[in-house]
């Protein structure tokens, strides 16, 4: 894997991910709120910045995350392949992208608490300035290690099917495009 583009392509994702991210969680805790009303309000009231609160720390989230996930999925199916004396299949690599996945979110909770906290912070306060350890203090220190995995079981839920479905449609795909040149994976 190419490192350093491969967390360029990250930065730049968040470029577009982040705002939508901000937008979202704020919808979901607002009592009836519409999407554009939410957007709008944080344009008003914090300008471009208030879309890319919490630009950082996502991309702090995401780093460790992909380092996790794709090397941990990689060894996965090396094991599989060297135990089965063949190279597994799409199926086979979907499970592995799946228990890759929920791993590397269950791993990375922590950042994704202190991510949320900094993008739903009230304007001006200390927790919206952005800063991660400080997030992941206050969170420590007002509810423990419960606080800072909160929500972990449907985060790694969510992101071991994702997992499953998006590294096995690479996998199936990639295959595929190996097939039609007539090389073998």
């Amino acid at each position: 894997m190419d490192r350093p583009g491969f967390t360029a392509s990250l930065v730049v994702a968040c470029l577009i991910r982040v705002p939508s991210e901000v937008v979202k969680q704020r919808a979901q805790v607002s009592a009836s709120s519409g999407t554009f009303h939410i957007f709008s309000n944080i344009l008003y009231q914090e300008g471009i910045q208030g879309l890319y609160r919490g630009y950082k720390s996502t991309v702090l989230r995401e780093i460790p995350f992909s380092l996790v996930q794709f090397p941990l999925w990689e060894s996965l199916k090396a094991l599989w392949s060297w135990r089965q004396d063949h190279v597994v299949d799409s199926w086979q690599s979907a499970v592995c992208g799946a228990f890759a996945g929920g791993f590397a979110a269950a791993v990375t909770t922590p950042l994704d608490v202190a991510k949320t906290r900094i993008m739903l912070a009230k304007a001006g306060s200390s927790t919206a300035s952005g800063n991660v350890l400080s997030a992941l203090h206050g969170v420590w220190r007002t509810q423990g290690l419960s606080g800072l995995f909160a929500g972990v079981l449907p985060r790694m839920a969510a992101i071991s099917l994702g997992g499953f479905i998006f590294l096995g449609a690479y996998d199936q795909t990639r295959s595929f495009l190996l097939g039609l040149g007539g090389e073998r994976p």
